[in-house]
C-alpha cells in the first residue's frame, strides 16, 4: 500500500465506521454496539490473515474512532432531547 492509498483509506474507514455505528445506534437504540463489534472485526480479522501489518492496524483504529465517535453523537443528540426512531 502506498502512501496515498494510506492517506485516502484513514478518513474512509473513520466515515464508514462512523455511518454504520449512527445507523446501528439508531435502529437499535443502542449506544456502544457498533464501537464492540468494531473490535471484534479486527481481532477476526487478524484471526482470519493471519499477521496483520502496523499499516492495517491504523486503518483499522480509525475505524473503531469513527465507531466510538458515532455512539458519542448519538448520546449526545439523545441528552438533548433528539429522538432517533
Amino acid at each position: 500500500m502506498n502512501w496515498l492509498q494510506f492517506l485516502i483509506s484513514l478518513p474512509l474507514f473513520f466515515v464508514l465506521f462512523f455511518a454504520l455505528g449512527f445507523i446501528l445506534n439508531m435502529v437499535l437504540k443502542t449506544t456502544w454496539l457498533p464501537a464492540i463489534l468494531s473490535v471484534f472485526a479486527p481481532l477476526i480479522a487478524w484471526a482470519a490473515i493471519g499477521r496483520l501489518t502496523s499499516i492495517d492496524l491504523v486503518v483499522f483504529a480509525f475505524g473503531i474512532l469513527g465507531a466510538v465517535v458515532s455512539g458519542l453523537v448519538i448520546r449526545y443528540l439523545r441528552t438533548h432531547g433528539y429522538q432517533m426512531y
